[in-house]
């Protein structure tokens, strides 16, 4: 199987990436047109059992058009007044859309806190499994009308990578303005040669992409691919391509050769894991007895709460903790599904005890084997 049909015609979960200047018809306002065309190739992506996430830009573009705006404001305020007043029309436009194909749209606003604590990300994580298993189509933007940091950045690119991590999507579809990536750039030189594929943590196309962005987004080729390589290390592949491509997502579905492809090197989970590795710090750690260890070590299990008989330190759910042994030797690292206080009050208990004691039930597990990594 080839790495297009394995990413376009057999994955399952997407995210597509619309760039401002598609959808604002480089900064004149929305376009419409292209709204509804988009919609009706995603729903019909639905129809084909793909569980779609979009990421939109536009919002502040289409506050600049309704302002009369010709050039992005540097000013803080300007920019979160932008995109306040345009988020709203973006919205109602893609909500109109979607209601023609029976989908219900739900609008969900992230900035970096929201994915840079744990327990933040873990929310935004439950809320967008629980839109798509409802069966609506989330679309999600920057929170530009109140976060210093997304504004300064305005890189929806790196927001669809974050996405696709959040809910381990297989393909992150880029839609730009641009065929795709080259080893330099052909406005400039006709001997350019366009990638097809590649692996997206390959450093050489960081230097082929350039710096440059547009004057109605904020974004180039550089933050694509720099997109492709956050997204890579949660084992989604990503496939930069012209928005401007009659019936685009519908052709690459069934496999058509477009765009840049760029894949990961590690599968979904073997990335989950080293992203649980490669983390410095634990805010604390779980004693195990020996039946827990050896559940761990040799039988690739889960750990439960029956097996853990204290704890130390000061952690959140979703905080990375250590695993040790009763002497003290670390065997383990993972994500700690239940929070020190309440980790107390279950240790040495079974699994179906949990909800009587703590009064709700998380998880049946401590640390579920795909958030664990044992030590080298």
């Amino acid at each position: 199987m080839s790495n297009r049909e394995k990413y376009t015609q057999k994955s399952q979960r997407w995210i597509v990436k619309i760039g401002s200047a598609l959808l604002t018809q480089d900064g004149k306002g929305l376009d419409y047109q292209a709204i509804a065309d988009w919609a009706g190739q995603m729903a019909e992506l639905r129809q084909q059992g793909v569980e779609v996430v979009l990421v939109s830009s536009g919002s502040i573009a289409e506050g600049m058009s309704r302002m009369g705006w010709a050039s992005r404001p540097k000013a803080l305020p300007e920019l979160q007044a932008a995109a306040a007043i345009g988020q709203t029309g973006l919205i109602q436009a893609y909500q109109t859309e979607f209601q023609k194909y029976g989908v219900q749209a739900a609008q969900i606003l992230l900035t970096h806190d929201d994915v840079s604590h744990r327990l933040r990300y873990l929310n935004a994580r439950n809320t967008l499994r629980t839109l798509i298993r409802l069966g609506t189509l989330p679309i999600v933007n920057e929170n530009d009308t109140v976060a210093f940091e997304e504004i300064r950045l305005g890189d929806n690119d790196t927001l669809g990578a974050v996405v696709a991590s959040l809910i381990e999507a297989d393909l992150l579809v880029i839609l730009t303005d641009q065929k795709g990536l080259y080893d330099q750039d052909p406005r400039h030189n006709p001997d350019a040669e366009f990638i097809s594929e590649g692996v997206a943590m390959n450093p050489d196309y960081v230097s082929f992409a350039g710096a440059a962005g547009t004057a109605i987004g904020s974004g180039g080729m550089a933050t694509k691919v720099q997109a492709a390589r956050r997204a890579a290390k949660a084992g989604c592949a990503t496939i930069i391509v012209s928005g401007r491509e009659d019936q685009v997502l519908s052709r690459l579905r069934k496999g058509e050769s477009l765009g840049t492809l760029l894949v990961p090197e590690d599968s979904k989970l073997a990335a989950r894991k080293q992203w649980i590795a490669g983390q410095t710090q634990a805010n604390g750690t779980l004693f195990l007895d020996e039946g827990a260890v050896d559940a761990l070590l040799s039988g690739g299990k889960s750990l439960l709460p029956v097996g853990v008989e204290r704890c130390t330190g000061q952690f959140k759910r979703g905080d990375r903790v250590n695993c040790a042994d009763t002497t003290g030797r670390v065997i383990a690292r993972g994500l700690c599904n239940y929070s020190d206080a309440d980790v107390v009050k279950i240790c040495k208990t079974p699994s179906h005890r949990i909800a009587d004691i703590l009064g709700y039930m998380g998880e049946k597990e401590l640390i579920h084997r795909d958030n664990l990594v044992l030590e080298d």
